[in-house]
């Protein structure tokens, strides 16, 4: 990825997507020239100079302070997950190189067998997953509620390739207009935290070469970074579901992140995941449902 070239178009995209009356910039009548802030008004609301500001966003950030960043993400109106993206993107080797050993650890395959009884020993669908959004591990119900959406069993299962690339996912995604945006902007999010590492990379030349979609929302520069919120999927065998998420990073591989689904107590889905619990374990089992607790998308 061209660090310099990723700093001017998002910094470039930000400041097209807030106004002279949201930034409560004066506009003294007339044509403006561009639809969003110029850089000379981004310069003055961050109280830097205006060349100063040009050099940033060129991407000659060498000795930029933490105090420049935040100053430049106040005046844009970043959100948090901006604000990372912009420090991730502005200093791409972090404290101690942590984004270089973010790059070596992404390839990792398998989580722990710790990990894995953890993942076993929860009652609703729990995954694991890599920075660039493959199933590393999931526990039974978690494979059974993916299990029938995805054709090719032969490689893991990833999120933005199932998207984009596989006509099943208009089906299976309740909400897939915005699935599709937020599963670029976690892409992006990913690439500003591990720009060397060559499985991302390669990701990202697939999904653009094949899908002109992807190429379009991957322009918009938008980030995002999993929190928590509802997922809604309509699964071939049990119907419409319905979850809350909590996504946790592991102290242990702290490259990995693991999703749990929560269900409404006595729910449809909960009567849906016990029905799928049954038909995929030799044995039936009593699903415990937990309640969700964030019900907003993130």
């Amino acid at each position: 990825m061209d660090r310099k070239a990723e700093i001017k178009t998002f910094l470039a995209s930000r400041r097209a997507k807030l106004t002279p009356e949201e930034a409560g910039v004066p506009t003294f009548g007339g044509l403006r020239r561009v639809p969003g802030l110029r850089r000379e008004e981004v310069a003055h609301l961050a109280g830097v100079s205006v060349d100063y500001y040009a050099r940033i966003e060129r991407g000659q950030t060498r000795g930029v302070s933490t105090d420049v960043l935040d100053a430049i993400a106040n005046a844009l109106q970043l959100d948090d997950a901006e604000r990372e993206h912009l420090v991730d993107l502005v200093q791409p080797s972090g404290p101690a190189g942590s984004v270089r050993r973010m790059a070596r650890q992404v390839t990792k395959s398998r989580v722990s067998a710790s990990i894995q009884l953890v993942l076993d020993a929860i009652a609703v669908p729990a995954i694991v997953q890599n920075i660039r959004g493959d199933h590393v591990a999931t526990n039974a119900l978690g494979r059974a509620l993916y299990g029938h959406a995805d054709d090719d069993h032969s490689v893991p299962f990833n999120y933005s390739r199932f998207v984009f690339l596989n006509l099943r996912a208009a089906d299976f995604y309740r909400d897939f207009a915005q699935m599709k945006r937020n599963n670029v902007a976690l892409l992006r999010q990913a690439v500003g935290r591990a720009p060397h590492d060559d499985g991302l990379i390669r990701l990202v030349g697939e999904l653009s070469t094949a899908s002109a979609e992807f190429r379009e929302v991957w322009a918009s520069h938008n980030v995002l970074r999993y929190k928590s919120g509802t997922k809604r999927y309509h699964h071939e065998l049990v119907g419409d579901v319905e979850f809350g998420y909590e996504s946790f990073e592991l102290t242990s591989d702290p490259e990995f992140l693991l999703l749990v689904y929560t269900v409404e107590p006595e729910s449809p889905t909960a009567q849906a995941m016990q029905l799928l619990a049954n038909w995929n374990l030799e044995e039936p089992v009593e699903f415990e449902p937990r309640r969700q607790s964030h019900p907003t998308e993130n």
